[in-house]
């Protein structure tokens, strides 16, 4: 049987004229890399603890997983979410007019609604759809909640005094009273009670001519609360399932109520994980069709590009992850992907930030074209290792949801949240030590931004509905660098009252040689936390303490950081925090770690270290209570 090598020949010629390449070379270069440290180090972690590698051999004997159809783009949704029903209705026209193939109509209670939203009544469903010609090959997602959960009748009443064919239509109603319960973490009523109902919305809609699908199990409301990407896919799969015994206890056909459900999942900023995820639901869903004796048909799996990644300072760089985003959930098999405006986390994305939302996706399908390769990552090795783990782990912690009673049990014990809360926690962690990188926002902060544009308008404030009669832990929504931009407000607010931003000296000891790396690194460590940086006008003598003080005087600042090289700092560093101590330094930083001078350096006024993997938020929260000391 010819080998991989002989088959790389064939392909390849000219790999004939050197000799085959295998992994124990290959590992021999790393170990000597290393240099004796372990080859663990090279191996990543997920936030499910799944190992990956850091190269892997092609997979073999793998197939494409069925999702969308070969060749087949897919559907370009944007985002309708303007309080005023004029407004919303000339953006869904516009963003028809221009490349949309779709629109997601969100209302102002829904999970996603993210402070904005349509009015959840019919004068506002007429007002919005005005001109909109829902038989004409478009496609419609909503994204209601607890208020506008009649929002599905009403568009079936005005198709109906539209004279269209319901039939005609391809609108995904949206209807996700589980995952209303998680975010709120309230319910009106007992499952048992909501399922029905439910279901027997869906039974009216299908009575109606509409194809559906009707319930959507949303895996967003995990993800915006902090959680893994398993515990997603296990959310998402546990409603699919609860949804699907919703069904037919209300005496629909197995094979007629799968075609009623759909999914929808974030997708993220990391690129494999987001394409092994969506990989990986279709698998799982393959599964329990199987389970249930049903041969296996392609879910709908919709995507909306995630909201913890959004930043609000440098908020154009959210561009590109919405762009890292959206293409690995086309590579992975969406159906449908909405992708939200670079600008939403400031307020309501004006015509320039949903023209970049709509051209992402344009681009990447009409001049990448991603979408002419039906799952073009089967039999990557990495790919495939991550989907199949996701597989195994979502698996386990769905069959977990099961064993508790279902998806509405598991939440009113708080079985779901706690595991969310405590992979939350872990990335807050990671936030706060700068382990995950938020340009812009925990890393290369722009003090001098100007801050972009967003519309002039008002949230839309659903009326409360009522009491709720279970209560339990509530899936909060979160935006992963909210920490960082506190602090940064704290230094806008500063500056307007002051006309100056909180300053710390960067006192630069020896050569550029010696201080330019660590300085580079105080920098951005302090203006990260909106706390501007200054270096001395000129350099400062390493070993002239009077000097250095009197260059800090003279800079107006109350925080000061040592920066230079180990070497200085053993010879010099210690005089210069006297000195600077002495010269009334609120607080004297030094960047690195102290090593076997940490004593010293602490009895000459040195009172905090920064470095790579320091508590920048404890370090950067404490610089601010020492600037605010009266």
């Amino acid at each position: 049987m010819p080998s991989a090598a002989d088959d790389i020949h064939s392909d390849l010629p000219l790999a004939a004229d050197f000799p085959p390449a295998t992994a124990d070379d290959w590992r021999k270069l790393v170990d000597g890399v290393l240099k004796g440290a372990p080859f663990e180090t090279l191996v990543a972690k997920t936030y499910d603890d799944l190992a990956i590698e850091p190269i892997y051999a092609r997979a073999t004997g793998a197939r494409a997983i069925a999702g969308r159809a070969a060749a087949m783009p897919w559907q370009v949704m944007q985002r309708i979410d303007h309080p005023d029903a004029a407004q919303a209705n000339a953006q869904a026209r516009h963003e028809l007019e221009n490349g949309a193939t779709g629109l997601t109509l969100v209302f102002a209670d829904a999970t996603g609604a993210r402070g904005f939203g349509l009015s959840p009544t019919a004068e506002a469903v007429a007002k919005v759809l005005d001109g909109v010609f829902l038989d004409a090959g478009i496609s419609v997602d909503l994204q209601t909640g607890p208020q506008s959960r009649a929002i599905a009748l009403h568009i079936a009443d005005y198709i109906r005094t539209k004279g269209a064919d319901p039939s005609a239509c391809d609108i995904r109603f949206g209807l996700d009273p589980l995952g209303a319960c998680a975010a709120s973490g309230s319910s009106p009523s007992p499952w048992s009670d909501i399922a029905p109902a439910a279901a027997d919305t869906a039974k009216k809609l299908a009575a109606m001519g509409f194809r559906g699908p009707f319930l959507v199990a949303d895996g967003r409301v995990i993800h915006d609360a902090g959680g893994s990407e398993a515990q997603e896919l296990a959310f998402a799969l546990a409603s699919l399932v609860a949804y699907l015994r919703a069904l037919e206890s209300a005496g629909i056909d197995l094979d007629d109520a799968r075609g009623m459900i759909y999914a929808r999942l974030a997708a993220d900023a990391d690129q494999f994980l987001t394409l092994a995820k969506f990989r990986a639901l279709r698998l799982l869903w393959t599964q329990v069709e199987q389970a249930c004796g049903l041969a296996p048909k392609p879910l709908f799996v919709a995507a909306e590009t995630a909201w913890r990644m959004l930043t609000q300072r440098d908020p154009y760089v959210n561009m590109l992850r919405a762009t890292i985003a959206a293409f690995s959930a086309g590579l992975g098999g969406a159906d449908s992907l909405t992708v939200l405006p670079h600008t939403l986390a400031l307020g309501l994305p004006d015509d320039f930030a949903r023209r970049i939302a709509r051209n992402t996706q344009l681009i990447l399908l009409e001049e990448s074209n991603l979408a002419k390769v039906a799952d073009p990552a089967a039999g990557s090795g990495g790919v495939e290792t991550l989907t199949r783990q996701l597989c195994e782990a979502a698996w386990t912690q769905f069959q977990d949801i099961e064993k508790a009673g279902s998806a509405f049990a598991a939440l009113t014990q708080n079985l779901i949240q706690r595991d969310v809360a405590a992979t939350r926690a872990a990335h807050e962690a990671n936030v706060a030590k700068r382990r995950d990188v938020l340009t812009g926002a925990s890393e290369f902060p722009n003090l001098q931004e100007k801050p972009a544009a967003v519309l002039d308008a008002d949230p839309y404030a659903p009326v409360p509905c009522g009491d709720a009669k279970i209560a339990f832990d509530a899936l909060t929504p979160m935006r992963l660098a909210a920490p960082f931009e506190r602090l940064r407000d704290r230094s806008d607010a500063w500056l307007k009252s002051t006309g100056a931003r909180p300053k710390v000296f960067l006192a630069t000891l020896g050569t550029a040689a010696d201080f330019t790396a660590r300085a580079t690194f105080a920098r951005s460590f302090f203006e990260t936390g909106g706390i501007e940086a200054i270096d001395p006008p000129a350099p400062l003598p390493a070993g002239d303490p009077v000097a250095i003080a009197a260059a800090f005087e003279a800079s107006g600042a109350q925080l000061v950081c040592l920066c230079s090289s180990d070497e200085v700092y053993a010879d010099h560093a210690s005089p210069a925090a006297q000195a600077l101590h002495a010269e009334g330094a609120r607080h004297i930083y030094l960047a690195g770690t102290p090593g076997g001078l940490q004593t010293a350096l602490r009895s000459a006024g040195v009172q905090d270290f920064i470095f790579a993997g320091v508590d920048a938020l404890a370090v950067l929260n404490d610089a601010w209570r020492q600037l605010e000391r009266q």
